[in-house]
């Protein structure tokens, strides 16, 4: 297979992850990773290891917003070799809470991608927001 149909490989993999996590189908979403998944994640951790550890984190990210996620990618950008791949994006992400008021932000995105068994799966995801270094704040009003 050549490099662009690898990257469009790896493009509608990602599609179908933004979209179960959209959908909340949790089952759908942990498909994707690999059972040694390790994930540097924005919230509460300093990080996640093993699949269930990280199931256990998405599953309250969630329940967090009870109303429609929102979860809208800019910016993909994917490099891969044969049975490596990695990708970046810029992610908008949040959702309604239970008055129905939708709250996001911009953060950022980085993903790395194993071929295990033939299949595509994520292997390390690193979830970020810029801060500001003086007052320590997280810098969540930031735009693409």
């Amino acid at each position: 297979m050549n490099a662009l149909a690898e990257n469009t490989e790896i493009q509608a993999l990602i599609e179908r992850y933004r979209q179960a996590v959209v959908a909340k189908d949790l089952e759908t979403l942990m498909g994707f990773y690999a059972d040694s998944i390790v994930s540097f994640d924005a919230v509460k951790a300093l990080q996640f290891k093993g699949k269930a550890a990280y199931r256990a984190h998405w599953e309250e990210c969630m329940n967090y917003c009870p109303g429609p996620h929102l979860f809208e990618f800019a910016q993909l950008q994917v490099v891969q070799g044969q049975d490596l791949a990695f990708a970046h994006w810029l992610v908008h992400c949040g959702g309604a809470d239970d008055k129905g008021e939708v709250k996001g932000s911009w953060m950022r995105a980085t993903a790395g991608y194993q071929r295990i068994a033939g299949q595509w799966r994520i292997v390390h995801e690193h979830w970020s927001a810029p801060f500001d270094m003086v007052s320590g704040a997280a810098l969540f009003d930031l735009q693409p």
